[in-house]
């Protein structure tokens, strides 16, 4: 059975909190468990204390069969932004912006630069999205459509050539992993326009995937709905692929939740991001087989 981990930002003693906990013990350079396997669902970098020490913990277990590591948004972004484009710039371009992003990463590994090469490397190995038949994961978002894609055009992990059309914003590689990775967006009336904490206008919203339209307003299917937005229903022919009430239990992360503790997204979406970096806590889920998530499942670790 298997152990599903939310997103960790670099912070590994909490990592190692929460898995002492769930009852895995460091043994020959790893840490395990006799019966179960971590999934691990992506972010392993930015913004925490102690990235290398979380790369190397989860890539110890990742090696030693006793975890699989999925790609991360921050993970993918790391490699664009350490890939040339071959025109003189990088694929992910270093402004301000993505400079501050990678910030801590960078300062962390600017001693170990041969060591930060090896990782990057190592990211493009990361599955994009894990599918066991009873038991998905993907780190942000899970469209039959794309997935299905992915799979006819044998994408399973970032290869060069994935990694350049990624960034190309007319491809159907782009809208695929940007959606997988970072989510799913839809835009909004002008009228409702919003600024965020930063000043930036935000014309489009995150989606929640997982709401079935029925009788559902704004407010139950955006990220951080314009209130005057909230109690509009939602039109019966909004073209998003939503994620079947039907379909097996999938497990993500990215979202950064902020809950007193952690709450099922529907009885068969669960997100596992609960801000670990911004003083929130590290969360798991249990699952022993069940095809109906249940929160009694949930172990969570505060930062």
């Amino acid at each position: 059975m298997y152990d599903l981990i939310g997103d960790i930002h670099g912070h590994c003693a909490t990592l190692i909190k929460l898995l002492t906990k769930l009852g895995y013990r460091e043994m020959d350079g790893s840490w395990q468990h006799a019966d179960r396997k971590i999934i691990f669902v992506g972010d392993y970098i930015d913004r925490g204390p102690q990235i290398r020490e979380t790369l190397q913990l989860v890539k110890s277990m990742t090696d030693a069969g006793h975890a699989i590591a999925l790609m991360g948004n921050h993970e993918y972004n790391a490699v664009g932004y350490a890939t040339a484009d071959g025109r003189g710039d990088y694929l992910r371009r270093h402004n301000a912006t993505h400079n501050k992003q990678h910030g801590a990463t960078l300062q962390q590994f600017a001693p170990y630069p041969g060591e930060w090469e090896q990782y990057l490397q190592w990211f493009k190995t990361l599955p994009l999205y894990l599918d066991l038949g009873q038991l998905r994961a993907v780190h942000a978002c899970w469209d039959e459509a794309h997935i299905s894609w992915l799979k006819e055009k044998n994408y399973t992990t970032l290869t060069d050539a994935l990694l350049d059309k990624a960034h190309q914003r007319s491809t159907r590689e782009h809208a695929v992993i940007e959606e997988i990775l970072k989510g799913k967006e839809l835009n909004i009336p002008e009228e409702y326009v919003w600024y965020d904490k930063d000043g930036h206008a935000r014309t489009a919203n995150r989606i929640k995937w997982w709401v079935q339209n029925g009788e559902a307003t704004y407010g139950d299917f955006l990220f951080s709905c314009p209130p005057e937005m909230a109690q509009q229903k939602i039109p019966q022919d909004l073209s998003v692929n939503i994620y079947p009430a039907t379909a097996p239990p999938v497990f993500i992360g990215h979202y950064w939740l902020d809950e007193p503790e952690p709450m099922l997204q529907s009885s068969n979406v669960v997100c596992l991001d609960y801000s670990v970096a911004k003083d929130g806590y590290l969360v798991a889920y249990r699952w022993n087989g069940e095809q109906q998530a249940d929160a009694g499942n949930f172990v969570m670790q505060l930062s």
